[in-house]
């Protein structure tokens, strides 16, 4: 089964050593090494150093392995109600080298931290989900408009500065473009709240369901009043308004909230959904559009799917390493990034043991790499120019 996965990517590699070299690093990924990194996956690999393992994330010719990936996932997990979702995962990183790497939010580590930050697509359905796309988020300032550390990184020249929800309608669009069959998109706040992704959405005929600001200013009354979304509820009953219904399966079971919507605009097709959490009363706000009229119980489903996202980013850094390469290079994040996921086209997997002389020769090698890693800055300081 493991072969007939990788023979159905053969065909992206010009050469045969890539090929091999890729099936090594998907069947390292697939294993129980400790740091899914070049130097760990070369190690299970039983190769002597991770050159290998480097040179296929970076100068390897290949490419178009996520189509694949994201092809065979829609003949598996394909249904008539499958939902797309946005969302974005961060990558701590030390230094300043990494391509996209700065200071910023992420709520990987719940702070502004030193990261790198992916916009991921993934897809759900009632058989499975699955992550099928992703776009490193390259900032405006510090990255976009310096040519020197873009080029240090490989990002290409024609990359520009794109906001994140400007990266998902992109993975959207290619998503349709590749005959993915969807009604439904949904995402949190930082999607919700931006007007050319809602409108991008709606000019291609696909409903959303995307969680915005308790201030977000909406529509009601037939158009004739702007309110804060929190207020808009004002003109909702006390009771007859409210409807318990679950969104979905939780680890202790179904999760009820209480759901009520109120129609903004004037067409029949937008609405604004409001969560209320049964034990605190907490609001959660979401705006919502579809082609044709649908019912509260169809929005409330796909509201509760956004959550699978997050399962597919632990499940993927949890087993396959997403988040522990150690690279730099915009081409070697995207094909990382991409690698893991081909464990979508793979049943079972038992790895070789490592012999005890493969072991100690990378302990050795690793140990003698980082005392010159370690030697290099004070190589440098020593052989720099004193000013005076």
């Amino acid at each position: 089964m493991f072969d007939q996965a990788i023979a159905r990517i053969a065909g992206r590699f010009r050469r045969v050593e890539p090929r091999a070299t890729a099936r090594a690093f998907v069947l390292g990924l697939l294993s129980g090494v400790e740091r899914k990194n070049c130097w760990g996956l070369a190690e299970q690999a039983g190769l002597a150093r991770p050159g290998r393992m480097q040179h296929l994330l970076r100068d390897a010719r290949w490419d178009a392995v996520r189509d694949d990936v994201r092809t065979y996932v829609l003949e598996n997990l394909g249904t008539s109600d499958g939902v797309l979702i946005v969302d974005e995962t961060g990558f701590l990183k030390k230094g300043h080298r990494s391509a996209g790497v700065q200071r910023q939010c992420t709520g990987t580590a719940g702070r502004i931290e030193n990261s790198q930050i992916g916009v991921f697509l993934a897809y759900a359905s009632a058989r499975g989900r699955a992550l099928i796309d992703r776009r490193l988020y390259l900032p405006e300032h510090t990255w976009c408009a310096d040519d020197e550390r873009r080029s240090l990184a490989g990002v290409p020249d024609a990359v520009e500065f794109a906001t994140k929800p400007r990266l998902a309608l992109e993975m959207i669009a290619a998503a349709l473009d590749a005959g993915l069959s969807t009604s439904w998109v949904t995402g949190d706040e930082v999607y919700g709240q931006d007007p050319d992704l809602r409108a991008g959405l709606e000019a291609r005929g696909i409903g959303y369901v995307l969680a915005t600001a308790r201030t977000t200013r909406v529509r009601i009354n037939q158009d004739r009043t702007s309110v804060p979304a929190e207020k808009a509820i004002g003109c909702l009953s006390t009771t007859a308004a409210w409807h318990r219904q679950s969104a979905g399966a939780g680890a202790k079971g179904p999760r009820y909230y209480d759901w009520a919507w109120v129609e903004i605009g004037t067409d029949g097709h937008h609405h604004l959904l409001v969560r209320r959490n049964t034990a605190t009363g907490e609001l959660a706000f979401y705006l919502c559009w579809s082609p044709r009229h649908v019912a509260l119980s169809d929005l409330v489903r796909v509201a509760g799917i956004r959550w699978c996202i997050e399962e597919c980013f632990q499940a993927a850094k949890g087993q396959v390493g997403l988040d522990q390469y150690q690279v730099r290079h915009w081409t070697s994040w995207h094909r990382h990034i991409t690698l893991p996921e081909i464990r979508h086209l793979i049943a079972g997997l038992f790895p070789t043991p490592l012999s005890p002389a493969t072991l100690l020769s990378w302990s050795n090698w690793r140990r003698s790499h980082q005392v010159t890693a370690r030697h290099s800055p004070y190589r440098r300081r020593i052989a720099e120019p004193r000013t005076t």
